[in-house]
């Protein structure tokens, strides 16, 4: 399939590690100008060397950001404008905001997880339309997670901004469809990553179960019965944000093996 990504510029933003490494990853195999973007330069320099050296694209290239900072978004595109020009195709993506339930959640970090996973998209998103609108032709594609159609235990702080995201995402479906711009949100289930093994090893110090008897019990909720990996969550990822997507704007997917069983 041709995705028609050659020459497009990609910003795929907390990429260095787990689904937007992925996601980068196969953006920059289908010829895309790609910006990668996390906290930490270190571990940016890294995974853009290892993606030129697994793809052969010469055109990837990183940003230091913390996307809840308003400062660093504008550096950020600074960067990438300047480099490769406007942006085509925005990925927002972000690390999960902590665990906890109610009683647990301080308001500070109620305030941190809101310009974290919401005011991030919506400071992101804000940058990119001057270029897409001027050029009729744009996608957006945020990773939310599986809360956005079912909530999970102990991710009251998911639960709550995942949903204002995807509500987001919906509503700017409506409002840039003229426009060809195309906005969808995806919701990872289990997917292999830090941020899963995180989770599991925070439900082992709960319940008293060794990692692994942890993972196998949340295998054994999944139909198709095993972890998803990262590359699967990017397939999708890639075809919703490539011009193979002409049609599918303001859904809310998850990819999750079967796990949420809501409709």
């Amino acid at each position: 399939m041709d995705y028609g990504l050659t020459g497009k510029t990609v910003l795929v933003t907390a990429s260095s590690k787990g689904l937007g490494y992925a996601s980068a990853k196969l953006f920059a195999q289908e010829g895309a100008n790609v910006m990668l973007s996390s906290r930490s330069e270190e571990a940016l320099e890294q995974a853009a060397s290892q993606i030129v050296k697994e793809t052969g694209n010469q055109n990837v290239a990183y940003c230091a950001a913390d996307v809840s900072l308003v400062s660093d978004i504008e550096r950020l595109f600074d960067t990438v404008e300047s480099r490769f020009g406007g942006v085509d195709v925005l990925i927002n993506n972000a690390g999960g905001p902590p665990a906890g339930n109610f009683d647990s959640i301080a308001e500070e970090q109620w305030a941190k997880a809101f310009e974290l996973s919401l005011m991030s998209v919506v400071r992101c998103t804000k940058r990119v339309l001057p270029h897409m609108r001027q050029n009729q032709w744009g996608r957006i594609v945020n990773f939310a997670s599986s809360s956005i159609k079912q909530p999970i235990d102990n991710l009251i702080l998911s639960n709550t901004f995942r949903t204002g995201v995807a509500g987001l995402a919906k509503s700017l479906a409506i409002e840039l469809a003229p426009d060809n711009i195309l906005v969808n949100t995806l919701g990872p289930g289990r997917i292999a990553t830090q941020r899963v093994a995180s989770l599991d090893a925070i439900q082992s110090q709960k319940t008293g179960l060794s990692i692994d008897e942890v993972r196998r019990k949340s295998e054994a909720q999944i139909p198709m019965g095993r972890y998803g990996v990262p590359d699967e969550f990017a397939q999708m990822a890639v075809f919703l944000g490539s011009s193979a997507n002409g049609y599918i704007t303001g859904q809310s997917i998850l990819v999750d093996g079967g796990l949420v069983r809501s409709l």
